[in-house]
């Protein structure tokens, strides 16, 4: 498949151009012009660009690539090492991170949602598909210690698991993947009995023992593995491009 075709498909399926990022969505690393094989992992390090080269790939998709806002410019070091890997085998280097978020059906929070049988009611920062702070509930209730474990097996990672004063049983939820630990606040505001997501800062605990939310950071890599498969998967079905998922083991 043509690479510029494939972009501009995956742009307009993620509406990309409507966020303010971090960093800079889309193509990052031009490699070779035609696409057969699409290798996605969750953040572009050397040990996926590893792989890719191992095995042949075209192209590398990831939630986290690079050009961060704030970081330093100069190309050097591990930076260096990672671009000149890319551009030595001609592979290019296809990054989402908001937008892999967001999308209503493929996105970070919908694949999260899917896999902890979590209705789905809607986000409250935004409408969905652009809101990053979803919410909804459970079937059934559960026990807080359930809830936990019931996160634990769905993600193969327990998670770290602060608990609100009182015990009360988990019905309503909040979550956004990723390092959103500050969203807990809203979450806690909305009415909402638990917050999930992937990262736990020193404060997280004080405010959800304060304002009364059970908080379960369940992994920055753990919770944001399913994005990037689900869109790999949707390039394999829609254009026949081959398409693999390695898992760069990451216990942050």
């Amino acid at each position: 498949m043509d690479r510029d075709e494939l972009i501009a498909a995956c742009d307009a399926l993620l509406t990309a151009s409507r966020f303010r990022d971090y960093t800079e969505n889309g193509l990052q690393v031009q490699g070779r012009p035609s696409v057969t094989r699409v290798l996605s992992g969750v953040t572009a390090s050397q040990a996926l660009l590893d792989e890719a080269v191992a095995w042949q790939a075209d192209l590398v998709l990831v939630h986290h690539g690079y050009f961060w806002k704030n970081e330093p410019v100069a190309i050097t070091g591990m930076k260096r090492q990672r671009i000149a890997t890319l551009l030595q085998h001609d592979i290019n280097l296809l990054a989402y991170h908001l937008p892999l978020d967001a999308h209503p059906s493929l996105g970070n929070n919908a694949c999260l949602a899917q896999r902890l049988g979590l209705e789905v009611e809607g986000a409250l920062d935004a409408p969905l598909g652009e809101g990053l702070l979803w919410y909804g509930r459970l079937a059934e209730p559960m026990k807080v210690a359930e809830f936990g474990g019931h996160v634990g097996h769905c993600l193969s990672r327990q998670p770290l698991l602060i608990e609100a004063p009182g015990g009360k049983p988990i019905s309503r939820v909040a979550w956004c993947t990723g390092g959103a630990q500050d969203m807990i606040g809203a979450a806690a505001e909305a009415g909402m009995d638990a917050f999930i997501s992937g990262e736990i800062s020193e404060r997280t605990t004080h405010i959800a023992r304060e304002m009364g939310i059970h908080y379960l950071a369940a992994g920055h890599h753990a919770t944001e593995r399913y994005g990037v498969q689900a869109l790999g998967q949707w390039l394999n079905q829609q254009y026949g491009v081959e398409h693999r998922f390695v898992d760069i083991d990451n216990p942050a």
